[in-house]
């Protein structure tokens, strides 16, 4: 079943904000990230005492499959962003981001949890040795 298109309804919040951009649209916001994958974008709460008086916000990125059958194939989250009494406070805070910096906040993610390039067996053994070479000019 293909999703259903529902026009906009301005009135219900500034559809420049995350948290009103899914009010406004009747689903999350998406992204394409720099990796060539798709992001949805989900506001979620941890409670983070054991009286349950606060409460922090962070950004979770669900990341679309390419191929195959649709669905989720990995994420990436934020670390806490908002904080406040209770779980729906925490969340309002966190939806005041615009999209522009909920953007930034997904590239920096993608960025941090890139592969690091590794150097081959072959030429960490070269570079040693070249270097033990010249340390005795």
């Amino acid at each position: 079943m293909s999703g259903q298109h529902l026009p906009a309804d301005h009135s219900l919040g500034d559809a420049n904000t995350i948290g009103g951009y899914a009010l406004v649209h009747g689903r999350p916001a998406a992204f394409e990230g720099s990796d060539g994958f798709s992001y949805s974008v989900e506001l979620s709460a941890d409670q983070v005492n054991d009286a349950g008086t606060q409460w922090a916000a962070y950004l979770l990125f669900l990341r679309w499959r390419r191929l195959g059958a649709s669905g989720v194939e990995g994420h990436l989250e934020t670390d806490y962003l908002a904080r406040a009494g209770t779980r729906d406070a925490a969340r309002a805070a966190l939806g005041a981001l615009t999209l522009q910096q909920v953007r930034e906040l997904l590239e920096l993610r993608i960025a941090e949890s890139a592969p690091k390039p590794t150097r081959r067996w072959f030429d960490v053994m070269r570079d040693d040795s070249t270097a033990a070479d010249h340390s005795h000019d």
